[in-house]
């Protein structure tokens, strides 16, 4: 167990209070505070006990935080990965109860559906170039459309990007669009890559489901909607000469799914930590509800079908999907397919897609011809 390393400023801040403590810990540029290869995270605040609570399932274990004596600091230290990227929060017990925190200490959010974690981020990590919006680069339009979907008889909204200018190269279908948007900053990716060259200019259908466990596991009404009813909305409008679908988690089985289900339909496929699983239990709590998944990977592998060309798959590190996502390309790779893979010392959440997301474009998409 690695001991705790506090600064002699912080501990002596803690017996004055609080605030004291946030003052001192600002000196030194917010948590996590840095030691070498060395983190520490601390709390302050009346409790039974302290914990680091993150959503990894292949990270080394954190040890719990420790009181200091006479005080009411708490600090774990542990090391962390120079490139590395975590999210988490702090569990806090107190008479029997727990309730999960942000780091108050730590200035740094990643957004996610939920709300928002703490973000714990390597001495060397940088968040890619195609990340951050640049006030120079031109921005494409997203808009929104709403129809009425027969295949499942209700009214249906999604929303298309169009880049600023010129013919598009190719359209994506956007699993989770939403959320790629406003957690994956899809249009800061997009305009970025297509601002320097990387990727020639693309549009993109963001697609939502209604209910996402019964549409986007392995469902053939899903793939159907998409096929004969999203992608007719998105191309009367748009002339491209590829198609190219994208899913995260199990919006990556939609995509390749749909593209198994719809030979020839698509020229490209994005899987990002696609809930491969092809078999129930396991160390990562694989229940039931994966079972239409490990059915459906069962007839992918026993039925070969034509795929897409090119696909990209990507994984965090300490996602317990990334065995499954180095299995699937490697499976990929065997039917002639180009395949591209990559993973980046994250876990399974948004900023890692976003992050992971340029060079997947690029190996599916192709850069701008000159």
């Amino acid at each position: 167990m690695t001991p705790v390393t506090l600064p002699d400023d912080v501990v002596a801040a803690a017996r004055t209070g609080r605030a004291a403590v946030l003052e001192a810990v600002a000196g030194h540029g917010g948590t996590p505070l840095r030691f070498d290869v060395t983190v520490t995270l601390i709390h302050v605040g009346v409790a039974d006990g302290v914990a680091v609570r993150h959503w990894l399932d292949i990270f080394p274990p954190i040890p719990a935080f420790s009181r200091m004596d006479g005080t009411d600091l708490w600090a774990t230290s542990f090391e962390f990965p120079a490139d590395a990227r975590i999210e988490y929060k702090l569990a806090i017990r107190r008479r029997g109860r727990r309730r999960l925190t942000l780091d108050r200490f730590n200035p740094v959010r990643a957004p996610n559906p939920w709300g928002f974690n703490s973000e714990l981020l390597g001495a060397g990590y940088r968040a890619p170039q195609w990340v951050h919006r640049r006030p120079a680069v031109a921005r494409g339009s997203v808009t929104r459309h709403d129809f009425d979907s027969e295949v499942y008889g209700e009214e249906r909204s999604l929303h298309i990007y169009r880049p600023a200018g010129g013919r598009v190269a190719a359209l994506l279908v956007v699993h989770d669009g939403s959320d790629y948007l406003h957690f994956a900053g899809l249009t800061n990716v997009l305009d970025n890559l297509i601002a320097t060259g990387d990727i020639p200019p693309v549009a993109a259908v963001l697609t939502d489901p209604g209910d996402r466990f019964a549409e986007y596991r392995a469902s053939a009404a899903h793939a159907a909607h998409v096929v004969d009813e999203v992608l007719p909305l998105a191309r009367s409008g748009i002339a491209a000469d590829r198609i190219v679908a994208i899913g995260a988690s199990l919006g990556g089985v939609a995509a390749l799914h749909t593209a198994w289900a719809y030979p020839d339909v698509f020229a490209g496929l994005v899987l990002q930590a696609g809930s491969f699983v092809a078999e129930l239990g396991g160390p990562f709590r694989r229940g039931p509800v994966f079972a239409p998944v490990a059915r459906f990977l069962r007839r992918f592998t026993a039925e070969p079908r034509p795929l897409p060309p090119r696909v990209h798959v990507s994984c965090g590190r300490f996602d317990g999907l990334v065995n499954e996502a180095q299995v699937i390309a490697e499976l990929l790779a065997g039917r002639d397919v180009d395949v591209g893979y990559a993973d980046i010392a994250a876990g399974h959440d948004w900023h890692t897609w976003r992050d992971l997301l340029g060079s997947a474009l690029v190996h599916v998409v192709g850069k701008k011809e000159a």
